[in-house]
């Protein structure tokens, strides 16, 4: 048996905080830079014939939306996220689409789902928060009915995603206090380990578990890199508590490990990610 060793940590602090309110602000960047992924998991729903789908950690609603317009009349969309001001967001999208939609706040690893009320849950990038991870998906699998597929994209190990680490490893000289990410506790990177997610999975009860390598071809205009360097992941976090001349210097410092990633006028990188199936 596979225990979850993750520790603990206040991620509805997190994403109702300073988190949250970024991936609020840089939404159509977002959405952008991640259609790809988004994309995938709409298409796997119409292949599946999904008719009432669960979005686990739906941030701003994008997957859910997309999800939304390929499963046809008669289907429902539900998403959810424990972020207040993405879950406000998303609801405003989800009115002005008129999609058979609808977003709560709340946290998958212990909300009161309808038993059986879902064919398919979907996730982009939401799994790997849980506080207790088999509680978490034992949890979606009972909202599931008979049979019910499970398909979550998750991120592969750091070394493998060099883009996503390579402001905190070029600034990491320039700020020895910013904290290292930990390898074992809820994040971006916490499903890295693919035989540690299966046995997760396993022990919620799920079955026909595959767990496969997929990469994605990821972009976003030039001109927003210097913004998305100042505002997204640890050293985003951590430049938000310096004045702004001190946060445009570590800036100016830490850009030129992204010249590798820059074409043209354009940023391009690899997501390296899990593509994660399983069925209750």
């Amino acid at each position: 048996m596979t225990k979850d060793m993750t520790t603990p940590i206040d991620q509805a602090a997190l994403w109702n905080g300073r988190a949250g309110a970024t991936w609020v602000a840089k939404q159509a960047l977002l959405d952008d830079l991640f259609a790809p992924i988004a994309d995938a998991l709409a298409d796997a729903a119409q292949a599946a014939g999904a008719r009432h789908l669960l979005d686990i950690g739906c941030g701003t609603g994008a997957t859910t939306l997309a999800a939304a317009r390929r499963i046809g009349e008669g289907g429902t969309a539900l998403g959810i996220d424990i972020s207040a001001p993405m879950i406000a967001r998303a609801n405003e999208r989800g009115a002005a689409e008129g999609l058979p939609v609808r977003f709560i706040e709340g946290d998958a690893q212990s909300q009161a789902f309808t038993s059986a009320a879902f064919d398919m849950a979907i996730s982009r990038f939401g799994v790997m928060f849980f506080s207790d991870s088999v509680a978490a998906f034992a949890n979606i699998r009972q909202a599931m009915t008979l049979g019910g597929l499970l398909h979550a994209i998750a991120w592969r190990s750091p070394r493998d995603n060099g883009f996503m680490t390579a402001a905190e490893r070029a600034a990491q000289p320039l700020l020895p206090a910013m904290p290292a990410r930990d390898p074992d506790a809820p994040g971006q990177f916490a499903f890295a380990d693919k035989d540690r997610v299966l046995g997760l999975l396993w022990d919620a009860g799920w079955s026909d578990i595959d767990i496969e390598t997929v990469d994605f071809a990821c972009a976003f205009p030039a001109s927003a890199l210097a913004d998305y360097v100042a505002s997204m992941g640890p050293l985003g976090l951590f430049l938000a508590q310096v004045d702004d001349a001190e946060r445009a210097r570590i800036v100016d410092r830490v850009l030129p490990a992204f010249d590798r990633y820059i074409d043209g006028d354009a940023v391009r990188f690899t997501a390296a990610c899990w593509s994660i199936r399983a069925r209750a």
